[in-house]
């Protein structure tokens, strides 16, 4: 779950992480209002999304003014921001984070997320802070630090100095900065994060380590435990399609291609999916209903598939196991004739039951494509496709 940047920064409070004085407003009025409470200019008006490279969509502007705070806060609310992360419908701004402007000194790159080649926690740190990191570790890949962590263990001293070595800071900052990393790591942990990401963490002319940004996301199956952070979720920044999803516990993700499908298993959805690049079209979801899904989950799975108006035609591929064939065969059929479906149906079946189940799709009287096997579903998915 992603939460937003003034979440986050709450979260960084509450873990003694030092972060710029700011407020959210919802409107002009409100902009001006926190500018005034902050008392001295310049400040910093940032929309609040769940998207990286808010910057380069000129969505965080620097107001020397009550005038400028107003009419920046005007040119950006209510509007959608188009940034690399967002695509081109971009997201519509609904908050923003008016704070105070700090005196920079310099500017590093922090995170932390899980390394599932070690299954350990990795720290990564630059000093190219404020930078793509994904552009500095392939030029300069030698301004890169990692630092893996057993977390069976924990974070140690021997970690903190690393990280202070491989960045050069000042020896008067060494201190500052390991107590930082430990209360860092430790909201990582305590939180289920699955990335924490400061860009930039700034050392300011004073001397202070501040969290000038602020990125977290948290792992989704950890969030019964986690209830309050579970309250930050923003319903109105989630996909309208992954979100009706989660209500019937459908691992559903919109990826605006031409072909939905339907498969039980995550690693059978990736083959799914290029089984339809190789039939020269684009996936339109990943949709894994899991070994466990009964006739209703099919059901609501196949509505949700069928009402993204880009679905050209549809892919159905299950290996029964758990999940059996009959059962998905009389879903699918229920679903079908309940949303009056107008796109070719391709659906290849194996496992359990399969023969019950082509029995099935057979006397439903729908116009749904039975294919033997993956090549014959490719062919006439690629058939479909070319029509």
């Amino acid at each position: 779950m992603k939460i937003h940047e003034y979440q986050a920064k709450e979260l960084f409070r509450n873990h003694h992480i030092a972060v710029p004085e700011g407020y959210v407003a919802a409107n002009p009025d409100e902009a001006c209002a926190i500018a005034e409470r902050l008392g001295k200019f310049p400040v910093v008006v940032k929309a609040q999304i769940h998207a990286g490279g808010r910057g380069k969509g000129g969505g965080v502007k620097i107001a020397r003014s009550l005038d400028e705070v107003r009419s920046t806060a005007a040119s950006i609310l209510g509007r959608p921001l188009v940034t690399p992360q967002t695509g081109p419908q971009g997201r519509k701004v609904s908050r923003l984070l008016v704070e105070e402007g700090l005196n920079i000194a310099q500017e590093l790159y922090f995170s932390i997320i899980p390394d599932r080649s070690t299954a350990k926690i990795m720290i990564i740190a630059s000093r190219a802070g404020g930078m793509d990191i994904e552009e500095v570790a392939a030029e300069h890949p030698e301004k890169i630090i990692k630092t893996l962590i057993n977390p069976l263990t924990g974070i140690e001293q021997g970690h903190c100095r690393e990280i202070v070595s491989g960045l050069n800071l000042e020896d008067s900052l060494s201190e500052k900065f390991s107590k930082l990393v430990e209360n860092l790591y430790a909201l990582f942990i305590e939180a289920d994060c699955s990335l924490l990401e400061i860009n930039p963490l700034v050392i300011t002319v004073q001397g202070a380590l501040i969290a000038l940004d602020a990125k977290i996301d948290i792992d989704d199956n950890a969030l019964f435990r986690q209830k309050d952070i579970l309250k930050f979720r923003d319903t109105d920044e989630e996909d309208p399609l992954e979100l009706e999803a989660s209500k019937y516990n459908l691992n559903y993700i919109n990826l605006h291609g031409n072909v939905g499908n339907m498969v039980n298993g995550a690693g059978l959805a990736m083959a799914t999916m290029d089984i339809i690049k190789s039939a020269c079209a684009e996936p339109a979801n990943f949709l894994d209903v899991g070994g466990g899904a009964n006739e209703e989950m099919v059901e609501n799975g196949f509505r949700i598939i069928l009402s993204d108006s880009n679905v050209k035609a549809v892919l159905i591929n299950i290996f029964g196991g758990i999940l059996r064939c009959d059962v998905l065969a009389e879903g699918v059929v229920k679903a079908a004739k309940k949303t009056g479906i107008k796109v070719p149906v391709v659906i290849r079946l194996q496992g359990t039951n399969v023969e019950k189940g082509r029995e099935i799709l057979a006397a439903s009287g729908l116009n749904l494509i039975t294919a033997a096997n993956l090549n014959d579903a490719a062919e006439k998915i690629a058939e479909i496709v070319r029509n």
